[in-house]
This record gives C-alpha cells, sequence and structure tokens, in this order.
C-alpha cells in the first residue's frame, strides 16, 4: 500500500513513484503485475489524477513498468540503467543525507546501524543483504 504523507518534502507524485519502486524491488508486484488505472490509483489515494500520471510517466521512463496499448501499465523486469559507479554515487548521498538527518539526534552510530537493518528485516522479503 502506497502511502501519502502531507508533511514529506517530497512531492505526492514522487511519493507514489517511492512507494510503487518499493513494492517492485521487494516482490509485491511481481513481474507482469498490472497497475492500477491512473483513475482507480488516484481515488484510491484521494489525489489529482494528473499526478497519478505523472508518477507513472517516471515509473515508465526508469524503465520499471510498461505500457500495453488498450491494456494498461504492467510491471517488467526491473533494467540496471545507472552504471556502477551512478549507483555508488547514489548510494552515498542517500547515506549522507541520513547522517545529516540523524546526526543532532543523540543516537550512537550502532544505534543508527541496528534500526537501518531493523528498517531492511522490515521488508516485505525479509532481505537483509
Amino acid at each position: 500500500m502506497i502511502k501519502i504523507v502531507t508533511g514529506d518534502a517530497r512531492p505526492i507524485f514522487k511519493q507514489i513513484v517511492d512507494g510503487i519502486r518499493m513494492q517492485i524491488m521487494t516482490g509485491q508486484l511481481q513481474v507482469g503485475s498490472k497497475l492500477p488505472s491512473v483513475r482507480g490509483l488516484s481515488m484510491q489515494l484521494t489525489v489529482n489524477t494528473n499526478t497519478v500520471a505523472k508518477a507513472y510517466s517516471e515509473l515508465l521512463s526508469n524503465g520499471l513498468v510498461e505500457s500495453r496499448k488498450g491494456l494498461g501499465l504492467f510491471v517488467i523486469q526491473p533494467k540496471q540503467i545507472l552504471s556502477d559507479q551512478e549507483r555508488q554515487q547514489r548510494l552515498e548521498k542517500a547515506v549522507e543525507a541520513l547522517i545529516h538527518e540523524t546526526i543532532g539526534l543523540s543516537f550512537s552510530h550502532d544505534d543508527i546501524l541496528q534500526m537501518v537493518k531493523l528498517k531492511f528485516t522490515d521488508l516485505p522479503d525479509g532481505n537483509t543483504d
């Protein structure tokens, strides 16, 4: 289930993209699964249809879904479109953001690492690798 958080710094369409990406990467949405229609998801999330259409457009351009004429959008096998160097840079950027967000919270490094591991364990496939 995709959760829209009004206080989130990310735009709503990005929250939708991230939610669907997470469902694909954790196996909640299998290859071949059909996404809800733009109208259906917008009603489910109570957001504007243009917002969902923008999210779906980004998912298409990221190579996570494909459009089948007259049928809708379907999850496809994710393709690695980023180089190893770009993936590494994105990982470093994400870790730096985590550090900047948590540095002033007075948690030890071990507490933060344990929380990250716990969150990975909480993923639907239980993946900790």
